[in-house]
């Protein structure tokens, strides 16, 4: 009996995309149970790659245009145009130009880095016709709530003064007012839609300052000071628009950067595996699937607040599909993802190593832990149905 395997892994940060993940995956299962039928179907979360992604996926376009990065300093970025989409459609990913790789470890500073390069990709995106843009929310190294993309855009942030305030996150303490009156007209007649993990807030003890600006580089101190602002930010978004961005699910990805499109230019935030299921076969693959392995780079606590392996996992546990995650690394309270479906939890590494050795080797280790994963997962088959595994020709010796 041939075992149907799905192989719908996330990438890994910093390192591998999602699909070298997959294929490196896919052949430590071929190499441990070459009888088995392996389907593969790398899954991207917003970050990284999304842009190229879903332009493979629909047969579209991609255009090379000039943006800055966090510090301002200028760049080339990709927009995508979809094809197959009943209206001119483009995707873009914050990642391209607000993203955290786009800075030296050395060089981040959440208090300085602006998103205002990704307001210049959707001006430019407008420039192409588009009618519709698909934002991606992912991977990002900036925390100034989308202030600098909607500066890009024509609003104007103002102190009690009514001078301009500088780019970044700090100078927003002193923000009193957003004026609206020129904001891109554009943008009236466009859909945006972006997507997001939907348990991202902006402000307060789950918000985004305080879970993710410490993986930025940011002290304790800064991160308070970040989620102060944040907190004036969306004051001044609900008095200049009626909006009420603080609280609102999703709002927080990316810096904050979901409640700037959702509180300013009227976007809609969507959960990011929504866009998965709808532009890629996941649920189709699935439902015919005995096993399904996912991976991410980094697995802890947080994993299971609506990243790529909870919202998999989810959806097989409801059809009672067994899922094994590979992570480059676990921290503490990965059982969470236990509670969601994630039926094991391997990590890569391969006796003591260091982070960057890790990185380095991935593809080999990747490899060899879904072939250990996959002979677990089989010998338990096996015991379960009644199968003598000694004589089963099925699973390879060498693997």
């Amino acid at each position: 009996m041939a075992l149907n395997i799905l192989v719908a892994p996330s990438g890994f940060k910093e390192g591998l995309d999602a699909p070298r993940v997959a294929a490196a995956i896919a052949r430590g299962a071929a190499r441990a149970l070459p009888s088995a039928r392996i389907d593969v179907l790398p899954l991207m979360d917003g970050g990284e790659g999304f842009t190229r992604a879903l332009v493979k996926t629909t047969n579209g376009l991609l255009h090379r245009v000039q943006t800055t990065d966090p510090l301002g300093r200028a760049i080339e970025a990709e927009i995508g145009l979809l094809g197959q989409a009943t209206k001119s459609t483009a995707v873009i990913e914050i990642a391209a130009a607000a993203g955290l790789l786009l800075v030296a470890p050395a060089e981040r500073d959440l208090a300085r880095a602006s998103s205002a390069g990704v307001g210049r990709l959707i001006r430019q995106a407008l420039d192409l016709g588009a009618r519709r843009i698909l934002v991606g929310c992912g991977d990002s190294g900036v925390n100034d709530g989308g202030a600098g993309l909607v500066r890009m855009l024509g609003a104007r942030l103002l102190d009690h003064d009514g001078h301009e305030l500088g780019e970044g996150a700090l100078p927003l303490r002193k923000l009193a007012r957003i004026d609206v009156s020129d904001l891109d007209p554009r943008l009236a007649a466009c859909e945006i839609e972006v997507a997001v993990n939907w348990k991202n807030v902006l402000t307060g003890p789950r918000g985004v300052s305080r879970i993710y600006g410490p993986q930025k580089g940011a002290s304790p101190e800064l991160v308070e000071q970040l989620d102060d602002t944040l907190c004036v930010f969306a004051r001044r978004v609900y008095e200049a628009t009626g909006r009420d961005v603080a609280a609102l699910p999703g709002a927080g990805a990316s810096g904050g950067i979901g409640a700037a499109l959702a509180g300013l230019c009227g976007a809609t935030l969507i959960p990011r595996f929504e866009v998965v299921r709808r532009y890629l076969p996941f649920d189709e693959k699935l439902a015919g699937a005995d096993l399904l392995i996912t991976a991410e780079g980094g697995v802890d606590a947080q994993s299971a607040r609506g990243k790529i392996p909870a919202e998999v996992a989810s959806r097989a546990r409801a059809l009672g599909i067994p899922v094994i995650l590979l992570a480059g690394s676990i921290g503490d309270g990965v059982e969470a993802l236990h509670a969601v479906g994630v039926s094991a939890c391997f990590c890569i590494a391969q006796g003591p190593m260091s982070l960057a050795q890790s990185m380095q080797n991935a593809e080999r280790l990747l490899e060899a832990t879904a072939a250990q994963a996959v002979r677990s997962f089989h010998a338990g088959f096996c015991f379960r149905t009644g199968l003598n595994l000694a004589r089963d020709p099925s699973i390879s010796s060498a693997a």
